[in-house]
């Protein structure tokens, strides 16, 4: 009798998870399930295009990692508009954009694989970000919860608040609930 192996799982964080970790110096706890990360290129644009308080953190932490980076087509219009000079699309949406796209290309793909995606943004939480059945949705809280649960962390609330005593405006959003 043969035992079948666990499915795959990927994990795809957007900015806010990035920058609240990268805030509370533990950027290495989007590896601590050993399942692989991959960053879209839209949010490694977005959290590394401005001098902030975590962008280097961030871009170092990506290349130490060897992190492979998902390319999107939403982020090689935003690059072709910059690089014609024509106003690029408005950035305010293209991370969550992107992000999708890399989802929807995964169940595409990799159907058997789950997608975990991680977020922060309240607008994320919202019915209409639409997610394939092989992909899932979770705050960066949650995130943490689940962490603690695991056993991989001693405490969810201390992660947080080492991001919030950093100068981290942590999200209040529960999901799930």
């Amino acid at each position: 009798m043969t035992t079948a192996s666990p499915p795959a799982v990927v994990v795809l964080p957007d900015a806010g998870p990035l920058i609240t970790l990268a805030y509370a110096d533990a950027l290495d706890l989007l590896l601590k399930p050993g399942w692989p990360l991959q960053i879209v290129d839209m949010v490694l644009h977005e959290v590394t295009r401005n001098a902030t308080p975590t962008s280097e953190k961030i871009g170092q932490w990506v290349e130490r990692q060897s992190t492979p980076i998902v390319a999107t087509r939403a982020y090689q219009h935003y690059r072709a508009a910059q690089v014609s000079g024509v106003t690029p699309p408005n950035k305010a949406n293209l991370g969550e954009i992107a992000i999708q796209e890399a989802m929807h290309e995964l169940a595409l793909t990799s159907p058997a694989t789950t997608g975990v995606f991680l977020f922060e943004d309240h607008k994320i939480a919202r019915a209409s970000f639409l997610l394939p059945v092989n992909c899932r949705k979770i705050s960066t809280r949650a995130w943490l919860l689940f962490l603690e649960d695991k056993g991989w962390i001693a405490s969810a609330t201390e992660v947080e608040r080492s991001a919030i005593a950093q100068g981290r405006n942590f999200s209040r959003l529960r999901f799930p609930p």
